[in-house]
């Protein structure tokens, strides 16, 4: 009798088995597609970390015999130990352990059998960040894996509410049926057997279709991320992968939630007794409610009614609400925030230093004096202008009496940390970044600033920007010095007893045309810019050396991507035999930010999306499913005079209500934020406001309303189908 039952209900309510049907397949489909998207981006991630940093777990550092060697190596848990020898003569044992959740307490077990203490223990934090191993020292955040993790919960937990609303409008459809039922009978355990059947039957092939569907689904987005990322340097392409655990957990969750779903509103219909079932009704109960007299006031009879239906499904409508605000509050603070920063790296970078640089090259540990083709590059096709330098770190000493009067006025060292300035006898001691120039160039540097050539002194950079501003953006500059010392000392930062007397030959604000910023990080450096020759001089006298040096490059109008990539060709085949070299140009590099901004936007796009699609997708299921128990009530609306047009019009203002409730929440939180971060970042309004993110909001809203919108016309057009007088009967059993 119960499969009869169940069969004939399945078959003659059509509309409630295919709301229950829809809601599981979708669930199914988009949690697949973010758990397979999940994954995919945490092996990548994992992925990255082996290929950059190692797949090592921990490491101990010391000097060890073969006896303590081998008390690690079999050491419980251990699975690998890799042995190297570090040119200092130092030992490290890289570690691998079977179970990664216990390094943290095996390591300095491990540690001990070597004779090394806790200080020569090193996790590899990022990768067992990974894992969720969590080390209390580890100074870094690593929020982004957890927030993830959150992420993916909350929307799991949304698309399995999606489920429970199908089943609880299905279930509670059917009150009266199942009253008539255990009136003539049937015991709670039977109705609960047959309800969880019927969930069965209708939810097992959409949960493996879907399931099947999403795994294809992030399979494309990895593919999608890939092309969009391809030409980003040093970037490797993502491998899709899919783990059967995923899958298993994913169908499982599933499952789980279907049972759960089923389970709570059956067990809830088994309890009632056959009094309680007969006398449901189905309908949702209104109430006259003092939020629904705007309503009124705007929309009239229809727009209070629409109200109170409002309310009384709120319950069933929170899901869809809280979906449809934090996907269009995301989506509108990531497009503020991108706008933002790209307005802004334009403004710091691209634009600042537009005319500074086209093609930066970096020769790997090699002395600025030692690269002899400095000629040769600047007589290169398409070549405007080259400069070859180096950056060395130094320090300096300034004496409280050098100082000029606006740097006395504006407090002096008094604001500097110990990391920036240290007081001594002789004055303070400051950073002194040294930019080591070719001779030539050097040369034309002097004759850009209008002062005597030569080779026998450097220039300082006599330049401060005022501290006491924290508007960086329009930094006030200040005379560092007061121009008077012809020479100056440079000391070696590490070791004492090393430096040198610098000759000056002037002190100026206009420093060369080179991709350098000063002061930024420090305000209180001092820069001083060398000739080659003169740092040949003194630079055993003083006892540091760079490491790499720079090629600066200007190109010939037209600068063109093609140009700058024939002239990256020329030098590499200049260069590329004698010395190691990495080049970037800066129409290159603009391209590759672009399409990373574009990236990041697609990626978290499509969350904000998705987070969207969940909502509609609840307000679908709760719209359709609850036409039907809500069909006397429209009834009763039609029996005393409404008309078709006025049950239209109080569909319209409910979809209104739905999709609005969203921008009215939005508009003025996004407005607070983004004027909170052009504050933060002293960015003038009118800047932002001339490249808001206007039509993309703008679409995304719309898309909202249009989604919500369509929802209602699919419940108006059975609503319309209502016939009056089988509405106002009682329910039959099928």
């Amino acid at each position: 009798m119960w499969k009869e039952y169940s069969s004939g209900y399945i078959k003659n309510n059509r509309s409630s088995g295919i709301t229950v049907i829809a809601a599981a397949f979708l669930s199914a489909l988009l949690l697949s597609l973010l758990c397979g998207v999940f994954y995919n981006l945490w092996k990548y991630e994992v992925e990255r970390i082996e290929r950059e940093e190692g797949s090592w777990q921990s490491r101990i550092t010391g000097e060890f015999d073969p006896e303590e060697i081998r008390a690690v190596q079999s050491f419980a848990g251990v699975t690998k130990v890799e042995v190297r020898e570090e040119e200092s003569g130092e030992t490290v044992l890289d570690l691998y352990f079977q179970n990664m959740s216990q390094v943290l307490e095996d390591t300095p077990k491990a540690a001990r059998l070597a004779g090394a203490s806790k200080e020569d223990v090193t996790y590899h934090h990022a990768l067992l960040s990974m894992y969720l191993v969590r080390d209390p020292e580890d100074p870094a955040p690593r929020l982004v894996f957890p927030f993830f993790i959150l992420v993916t919960l909350l929307a799991s937990v949304s698309l399995i509410v999606i489920i429970h609303n199908a089943f609880a409008v299905s279930m509670n459809d059917r009150v009266y049926q199942l009253g008539i039922l255990s009136s003539v009978g049937a015991a709670p355990g039977q109705i609960r057997a047959c309800l969880m059947q019927e969930a069965a039957v209708l939810c097992t092939l959409p949960v493996l279709a879907g399931s099947l569907l999403g795994i294809a689904g992030s399979a494309g987005v990895m593919e999608i991320t890939n092309v969009i990322a391809r030409d980003i340097p040093g970037r490797q392409p993502a491998v899709f992968g899919y783990h059967p655990l995923v899958f298993a957990v994913t169908v499982l969750i599933s499952a789980v939630t279907i049972w759960i779903s089923a389970w709570i509103p059956a067990r809830k219909l088994s309890r009632m007794t056959p009094m309680e079932a007969l006398k449901h009704t189905g309908e949702v109960q209104l109430k006259r409610r003092k939020n629904s007299r705007i309503l009124a006031a705007v929309f009239g009879m229809e727009g209070e009614l629409a109200g109170n239906a409002l309310k009384a499904q709120r319950r069933s409508l929170r899901t869809a609400s809280l979906s449809l605000i934090l996907s269009l509050l995301a989506f509108t603070l990531m497009q503020c925030f991108f706008t933002l920063s790209a307005i802004s790296t334009r403004e710091t970078y691209f634009e600042k230093y537009q005319d500074a640089w086209d093609i930066m090259v970096s020769v790997k540990d090699t002395k600025v004096d030692r690269i002899e083709e400095a000629e040769e590059i600047r007589s290169l096709p398409g070549v405007e202008n080259a400069v070859v330098y180096q950056k060395v770190t130094a320090k300096t000493l300034v004496a409280e009496e050098e100082l000029s009067a606006d740097m006395k006025a504006n407090g002096g060292f008094s604001n500097a940390s110990r990391e920036q300035a240290i007081q001594t006898e002789e004055g303070w001691l400051v950073h002194a970044p040294l930019v080591i120039m070719d001779d030539n160039s050097f040369l034309a540097y002097c004759e850009q600033i209008g002062v005597t050539s030569g080779l026998d002194g450097a220039v300082i950079r006599n330049q401060i920007s005022d501290v006491m501003d924290p508007d960086f953006r329009h930094a006030r500059s200040l005379p560092y010095l007061k121009e008077e010392n012809s020479e100056r000392t440079v000391k070696n930062p590490e070791e004492e007893g090393k430096w040198a007397q610098i000759p000056v030959l002037a002190y100026t604000e206009e420093v060369p045309v080179l991709r350098e910023e000063y002061g930024t990080e420090d305000p209180y450096e001092l820069v001083y810019f060398l000739p080659a020759s003169l740092w040949t001089a003194v630079r055993d006298q003083i006892g540091v050396n760079g490491e790499d040096s720079i090629i600066r490059i200007l190109a010939k109008e037209p600068v063109t991507r093609k140009a700058l990539n024939g002239i990256e060709s020329d030098i590499t085949q200049l260069l590329g035999e004698k010395y190691t070299i990495e080049s970037e140009n800066r129409i290159q590099e603009k391209e590759t930010n672009d399409r990373e901004i574009q990236g990041m936007m697609l990626i978290l796009g499509g969350f904000c999306v998705l987070l969207a699609l969940i909502g509609i997708s609840s307000v679908f299921s709760n719209t359709l499913g609850y036409v039907r128990q809500r069909r006397r009530e429209f009834a009763r609306y039609l029996s005393v005079g409404m008309t078709p047009a006025g049950l239209r019009k109080m569909f319209c203002i409910e979809a209104l209500v739905i999709a609005g409730r969203p921008v009215l929440i939005t508009l003025p939180v996004s407005a607070l934020i983004v004027w909170y971060m052009l504050r933060m970042s002293y960015m003038e309004a009118e800047t932002f406001f001339d490249e808001a993110p206007v039509l993309p909001v703008a679409v995304f809203m719309l898309a909202i309303l249009g989604a919500v919108a369509f929802a209602y016309y699919l419940g108006w057009r059975r609503v319309r189908k209502i016939d009056l007088a089988e509405a106002l009967r009682d329910d039959t059993m099928f």
